[in-house]
Order: C-alpha cells, then sequence, then structure tokens
C-alpha cells in the first residue's frame, strides 16, 4: 500500500534511529558479555516481541493514553525502572559460578520474558511509536492503521537484526574473556551495574513526560 519512495524513506529512517546504541542494546550486550550470545540473542526475541506489543497499542491507539495522562506514564516509567535495579541487584547478589566452571546458562524462557518485561515497560518507546509510525502513513493509499502495523512490523524486524548483531559481537567478546574466572566476576559486576544505571537513568530521563521526543535512543 506504500510507494516504494515513501518505504525507503521510511527504512533509511528507522536504520539511522536503530544503530544508534540505545537501553535495550545496552540491555543486549549486558547479556551477552555475562551469559554468552544464546543469552543476547533470546534477550534480542523478548525486546522484539515487546516493541510488537507496542506496535500494536500505537496502532489501536492505547500509547496516546500514555502521552497524553502524566500519572499513566510515570507509573509505567517506574514500574520499567524498578524492574531493571532489580534485574541488577539480582545479578550483583547471585552466587557466582565456580571458578574452574562455566557460567550456568539461564532458562530461555526467563532470559526472552526479561527482554519482553524491559522493552515493554519502557513508555518511551510507546511513545516513539505513536509519534514516529504516523508520519510515513499515506490516507490516499489505504487503511491507516493497516499501514501503521506493516511499518511497526517492518522497524521491529530491522531492529531484531541489530539488535542480534550486537548479540553476536558482545558474545564473542564475552566468549574470549569467559575463560577467566576473574573476567567473569568483573562481566557479572559490570553487567549488574548496567542494569542499576539504566533504571536510574530512566527515571532521570523520563522525569518529566513532557520531554519525551520522537527521536529518543529507544535501541
Amino acid at each position: 500500500m506504500l510507494s516504494s519512495s515513501a518505504f525507503l524513506l521510511f527504512t533509511l529512517a528507522a536504520g539511522a534511529l536503530i544503530v544508534v546504541p540505545g537501553p535495550a542494546v545496552t540491555f543486549i550486550v549486558a547479556r551477552s558479555l555475562q551469559q554468552g550470545r544464546r543469552a543476547g540473542l533470546i534477550s534480542a526475541m523478548g525486546i522484539a516481541s515487546g516493541g510488537l506489543v507496542h506496535v500494536a497499542a500505537a496502532v489501536l491507539g492505547l500509547s496516546a493514553l500514555l502521552a497524553s495522562s502524566a500519572v499513566a506514564f510515570g507509573l509505567v516509567r517506574w514500574g520499567g525502572a524498578a524492574y531493571l535495579v532489580y534485574l541488577g541487584l539480582r545479578v550483583w547478589l547471585s552466587r557466582p559460578a565456580a571458578a574452574e566452571g562455566e557460567p550456568v546458562p539461564a532458562p530461555a524462557r526467563r532470559l526472552f520474558a526479561q527482554g519482553f518485561l524491559v522493552n515493554l515497560l519502557n513508555p518511551k518507546t510507546a511513545i516513539f511509536f505513536l509519534a514516529f509510525l504516523p508520519q510515513f502513513a499515506d490516507p490516499s493509499r489505504g487503511r491507516v492503521p493497516l499501514q501503521l502495523l506493516l511499518l511497526g512490523a517492518w522497524f521491529v524486524a530491522l531492529a531484531v537484526a541489530s539488535d542480534c548483531t550486537y548479540a553476536l559481537l558482545a558474545g564473542a567478546v564475552g566468549d574470549r574473556i569467559g575463560r577467566s574466572p576473574a573476567a567473569r566476576r568483573g562481566a557479572r559486576l559490570l553487567s549488574g551495574g548496567v542494569y542499576v544505571a539504566l533504571g536510574l537513568g530512566t527515571l532521570l530521563a523520563g522525569a518529566r513526560a513532557e520531554g519525551v521526543r520522537p527521536t529518543a535512543r529507544l535501541r
């Protein structure tokens, strides 16, 4: 339904936003460094699923509630920040693997769920889709909701490709340092710090709902 030029323009604009590292990429990199590329890839799938929920919410108009209600925005923001801080504290307080052994892999279901919740509880993602997608919809070319849905799904697909690349690269680095017990401890402490910093950063960056911009770094 979209013209080829409009679709290309959207792809270029989305790609420019996606490749800039943001909270989602930082989360995936931390996961990959701590638990390997498998953990990073599964986390990326969870984040993508959360993104699809935000796309559906934008199409249905639910994201407008977050944009217009300071209370709703604040509740979601505080929930997301608290969850990130919880993940960081859990990493810090977890019992380290044996000095000579490899880190115990986390269950795929848990990795996926954590990635999903991290993205789902980011209100800036919801408002981003609400503000960004309509810029490329053309009412003269058919149903706008369907256009928004297709554009949102394509954005998430591009993000998955980028996020998986980050996961593979960070996982490769993690594999190299993973043989050293000291390096594993350092990666665990660093990963926990990343989660806590993301949670605190979410609160600071979203202190004023009206300060959210469509070009905010979401990835």
